[in-house]
C-alpha cells in the first residue's frame, strides 16, 4: 500500500468483509470502488475478490483492494460496519472537507456556505 492512501477499516468492517469475502470463496480479498450518483457524488460498492487495482487497506486478514484512478478520493476514509435485528450496512466516514449521507454508504464535498445551485 501507498502510504497516505490508505483506507481505515474498523475491527466491525474488516470482520464482516471477511465474511463476505470468504462465503464468496476469495477469502481475504475484497474490492472497492466508488460509483458516481445516489444521494452524495459518490457512492460505495463492495465485491468479493481481487477484480484489480492496487491494495488500500488491510486489517484483520482482509485486504481491499480499489481501482488506482480513484485513490484520491478513498484517501483518509474510514470504512465501518453496523448491524441490527433489522440487517446491517457498511458506513463510510470521510476525512475533513467531504460529507456522508445519511445512508451512510455514499459521500461527497461538503457544499460551500452561501451557494445556491438553480
Amino acid at each position: 500500500m501507498t502510504k497516505g492512501q490508505s483506507l481505515h477499516l474498523t475491527a466491525a468492517a474488516a470482520a464482516e468483509l471477511g465474511r463476505q469475502a470468504a462465503v464468496a470463496g476469495t477469502p481475504g480479498m475484497m474490492h472497492l470502488d466508488l460509483i458516481e450518483g445516489g444521494c452524495e457524488r459518490w457512492t460505495i460498492r463492495l465485491r468479493p475478490g481481487h477484480l484489480a487495482g492496487v491494495p488500500i487497506g488491510r486489517a484483520d486478514g482482509v485486504t481491499v483492494y480499489a481501482p488506482e484512478p480513484q485513490l484520491p478520493q478513498l484517501c483518509g476514509l474510514s470504512l465501518d460496519y453496523r448491524s441490527d435485528l433489522s440487517g446491517g450496512g457498511f458506513l463510510a466516514h470521510p476525512p475533513e472537507g467531504l460529507v456522508s449521507c445519511a445512508c451512510g454508504a455514499a459521500f461527497g464535498p461538503r457544499a460551500a456556505l452561501g451557494t445556491t445551485t438553480q
